[in-house]
């Protein structure tokens, strides 16, 4: 099993998006994850599997040596290093898939600009807390950082929180809530990143993987 080549992917979204760059490279995924119970998943080399993990735990089983590359946004990386990039982890290429942005927002009756003048306080609902302490903190603004998992929208809608920090796509999930973007953080699409050992020792194996995903990468 040394010899093989191993990426780790989450379902979804950015596995769909994967699939024309590992054709590219000439790899097909033998079997649909979303009818699939396998969590590896045989590719049409012998030399090449899939491990389906959850989104925030790509970068980990890359950086530990689970596999051997992996695809994970530019939220996930940054969550995993606390806020910083990713240690112990090569990142070539910024895919440009999965493709979205980092926001906040508030309900539409409140006036965010106003709460956030300098030295004001208030209360942000996320699962990205390290992204949102170090936005909050560059604008010069106090939080109090309430950590969710699910369903964002409701922590304004309840009172929970002022604001919310989240990723934001099309905003139709936001409308819907009656919640309102107020800010962008930053542009998030998925990245590219390899085991540092693997490219070292695989590099014959892994350059040519690289080098197709780099060729295909959307404009």
């Amino acid at each position: 099993m040394n010899d093989t080549i191993t990426l780790a992917l989450s379902k979804g979204r950015i596995f769909e998006e994967t699939l024309p760059l590992l054709a590219a490279a000439g790899i097909e995924v033998g079997e649909d994850p979303e009818k699939s119970r396998k969590l590896i998943l045989p590719t049409n080399r012998p030399d090449v599997r899939v491990v389906l993990v959850r989104a925030t735990d790509v970068p980990t089983y890359v950086q530990y040596g689970g596999a051997d590359l992996g695809v994970a946004g530019l939220d996930v990386l940054l969550e995993h290093a606390g806020g910083e990039s990713a240690t112990g982890l090569y990142q070539p290429l910024d895919l440009r898939i999965a493709c979205c942005r980092m926001s906040v927002a508030a309900r539409n009756d409140f006036d965010y600009a106003a709460a956030v003048q300098q030295g004001s306080r208030i209360r942000v609902a996320t699962k990205y807390t390290h992204i949102a302490r170090q936005h909050f903190a560059d604008k010069g603004v106090h939080v109090d950082l309430i950590k969710l998992y699910g369903s964002m929208e409701l922590a304004p809608l309840t009172g929970l929180a002022d604001a919310i920090v989240d990723l934001v796509s099309t905003g139709s999930t936001l409308r819907a809530n009656h919640l309102v973007e107020v800010e962008q953080i930053m542009p998030i699409s998925s990245r590219l990143v390899v085991n540092q050992a693997a490219l070292k020792l695989k590099r014959a194996a892994l350059r040519p993987l690289i080098d197709a995903f780099a060729g295909a990468i959307p404009a």
